[in-house]
């Protein structure tokens, strides 16, 4: 099984997490049936983004299920976790409250990202109000999301300068 990485624009009017939360409720269990597991979903403090991680055997089997429950996808790809095992994260996946969307450059392999990031890692003790959680990166480098659970949105700028690592943007997740 694989992991995915699902953006989406909530077509439907939500401002409650109570009404989000049932609704993710009620696809995981649809997906559940297809032998497919919701990992993880995260929605922006505005509710107009969500970001689903799935694990599935392929992903045309989940872009069809996800097209069959009127799902909108912005994004559908196959994603590593990086900083925490999968375990870990279905046991933590409440504990964040930002999200940095970082474009990778062109030129950067999976292994040269991986060792950047190890290298770096250790410098996020200088911002220690921040608290890193993971890192899910796409397999065809395009692009990766960290999650943070930090004061505010400066704590996040602070930590990615303290790690040396750019950023495209921050999103402040509804807890």
């Amino acid at each position: 099984m694989s992991l995915y990485l699902v953006e989406s624009t909530l077509k439907t009017a939500i401002s409650q997490k109570e009404d989000f939360e049932k609704e993710v409720s009620s696809l995981k269990s649809a997906f559940a049936s297809q032998n497919i597991n919701l990992i993880e979903v995260q929605v922006s403090k505005d509710f107009s983004r969500v970001f689903y991680i799935f694990e599935a055997e392929a992903a045309d089997q989940l872009e069809s299920l996800l097209k069959e429950h009127d799902l909108q996808i912005d994004l559908l790809k196959e994603v590593r976790i990086v900083g925490k095992d999968l375990d870990e994260v279905k046991k933590e996946a409440n504990n964040v409250n930002y999200l940095v969307e970082w474009n990778l450059p062109e030129d950067l392999t999976m292994d040269q990202y991986l060792a950047r990031k190890k290298k770096n890692s250790v410098h996020y003790a200088e911002v220690p109000e921040v608290s890193f959680a993971r890192t899910y990166v796409c397999e065809d480098m395009s692009k990766c999301l960290c999650f943070y659970d930090a004061p505010d949105e400066d704590a996040v700028k602070r930590a990615r300068e303290a790690v040396n690592t750019p950023l495209d943007s921050i999103t402040e997740i509804n807890k």
